[in-house]
């Protein structure tokens, strides 16, 4: 059995991002359309749960996963 990678973490400039500008900063995704698509497939969990809102707001201790990856949300002075 593998060992679970910890989460990368993405610094936010703001106190908030949206979930769709959050997995294209990561990198989870190449555009806004390959967002809307794993979304609508019920691919992206945040903190555990599935979400289909391209438009959720994340905050500094959120965790989004997509395809075995994991991504903490920091804010700069958190």
């Amino acid at each position: 059995m593998g060992q679970t990678p910890e989460p990368r973490t993405v610094e936010i400039r703001d106190a908030s991002i949206r979930l769709g500008q959050l997995l294209k900063l990561a990198d989870l995704v190449d555009d806004g359309s390959e967002a809307k698509v794993v979304l609508l497939q019920g691919l992206v969990e945040v903190n555990g749960a599935v979400e289909t809102r391209r438009g959720r707001q994340l905050v500094p201790g959120d965790v989004v996963s997509l395809a075995g990856q994991t991504v903490g949300i920091t804010s700069r002075g958190h």
